[in-house]
């Protein structure tokens, strides 16, 4: 695709931000529909192997490129970028609706330009420094809210943290993973994060019979959220850069909370709109 003509970049990009939205926008409300059935571990472990196995034979055929030193950066990456975020995110699924999630996945950007800042020496410059403030506040309002009676501090804590993982993830990836195919590496690492699930997921593996609607969502979060996103997503980065791409972000929250709404029938409250809008906010002044 990146030698597309540019007639016909202007329209796919377009629609493929859109759909990369939705598909991980649906991701929050897969894991609020599985969760409860598998538990954070179990499900967690479904979504790592599923989605490694989509990107399996790219890293197949990539393989002369993975020396065995490659992997020792392969794996611990694979656990602060996949295995640890997505326990969070799901645990957090439990606890408060899709749409929280969602909207703490959008620090992601915030947290990578302030772990680069703070541990590899990049600049952040006055405008993405009052960003992440203003993203900050955000999530403080977030914090504080209140969804049907129910307190869901814990779960934009988890959510936080997840988004700041995900963060420190993107700034090792850029340092030791250059040069390697973006579909085989995600292989690589999905499949070493799933090998450090694996005891977790065994151990918590559930006792009573999981219904066809959670295993239809855990199928879903591992193939479609997980292995073909990916494939879409760097298609993405590679035809029009990482800066473009991140634009899905914005996205994400919006189709997180629209899905919930409709198949749910989750509640969207002031303070989780003006949550959104200060930290979608604090990403489009930081992207500028």
């Amino acid at each position: 695709m990146n030698g597309a003509t540019p007639a016909a970049r202007d329209w796919l990009t377009p629609l493929e931000l859109l759909g990369l939205g939705m598909v991980w926008g649906s991701s929050f409300l897969f894991m609020r529909i599985a969760v409860p059935d598998f538990g954070p571990y179990a499900l967690v472990e479904m979504r790592l192997l599923l989605g490694a196995l989509v990107l399996v034979p790219f890293l197949w055929r990539a393989r002369a490129q993975f020396p065995a030193r490659r992997w020792l950066w392969l794996a611990p990456i694979g656990l602060v970028n996949s295995a640890l975020p997505f326990v969070l995110f799901a645990w957090a699924a439990e606890r408060a609706p899709a749409a929280i999630g969602a909207i703490c996945n959008a620090m992601t950007v915030l947290f990578a330009a302030l772990i680069g800042f703070l541990f590899f020496g990049e600049k952040i410059g006055p405008r993405r420094a009052f960003a992440l403030l203003v993203g900050f506040s955000g999530v403080v309002v977030l914090a504080t809210a209140k969804v049907s009676g129910l307190a869901i501090g814990a779960a934009v804590v988890a959510g936080t943290v997840a988004a700041l993982l995900y963060g420190l993830g993107a700034n090792l990836v850029r340092r030791h993973m250059h040069g390697l195919p973006p579909a085989a590496a995600a292989a690589a690492t999905l499949g070493c994060a799933s090998l450090w699930m694996l005891p977790m997921a065994v151990s918590h593996w559930p006792r009573q019979p999981v219904p066809l609607g959670s295993w239809a969502s855990a199928v879903a979060l591992g193939i479609l959220c997980t292995g073909l996103a990916f494939l879409v997503f760097y298609r993405l980065i590679g035809r029009v850069g990482p800066s473009r791409a991140a634009t899905v972000t914005y996205l994400i929250p919006l189709f997180g909370a629209l899905f919930a709404w409709l198949f749910l029938g989750e509640p969207v409250t002031v303070q989780m709109l003006v949550a959104g809008g200060l930290i979608l906010g604090s990403v489009a002044v930081s992207q500028r």
